[in-house]
């Protein structure tokens, strides 16, 4: 079976672990490793889109970083119990007209015994900034 350490029961250590975890797979912006953190029937809501499994996980995140260049996140451990865990985040992006956003949000999550994610609820607002108001700096891809 495979799975996906930290698993549940979560302490405060394993719960902030899973939290970097997350940030730094999403950070990669490669939809092909981030979905596999999931299990093959988890349930999404992301905004006002619901889908389920990992492969419209995986379609999501491709279409989500083809739109959203240059995309930084931060992560953060909002609470958490045996097996699931609550975040708030923020994360830039611009899009193909070189128009910046920043994004703020909450996820709700929670596990397979073995360490995948079963279930993400994601509540997002975007709002318009101007470069000079980023917080995450960072080398752009060429």
């Amino acid at each position: 079976m495979e799975g996906k350490p930290p698993y549940p029961p979560f302490t405060l250590e394993s719960a902030k672990a899973k939290v970097q975890a997350a940030e730094d797979a999403w950070n990669t912006r490669d939809p092909e490793r981030v979905c596999l953190a999931y299990t093959e029937d988890s349930v999404w809501r992301n905004r006002a889109e619901f889908f389920r499994g990992r492969e419209k996980i995986k379609e999501f995140l491709q279409r989500k970083w083809t739109k959203e260049l240059d995309y930084r996140l931060k992560k953060e451990l909002w609470s958490f119990t045996d097996n699931r865990i609550s975040v708030r985040f923020e994360y830039e992006w611009h899009d193909d007209g070189d128009f910046w956003y920043r994004a703020y949000g909450n996820e709700q999550w929670e596990f397979a015994p073995n360490g995948l994610m079963q279930r993400r609820e994601a509540s997002i607002n975007d709002v318009p900034i101007s470069e000079s108001e980023r917080k995450f700096r960072w080398e752009r891809k060429a």
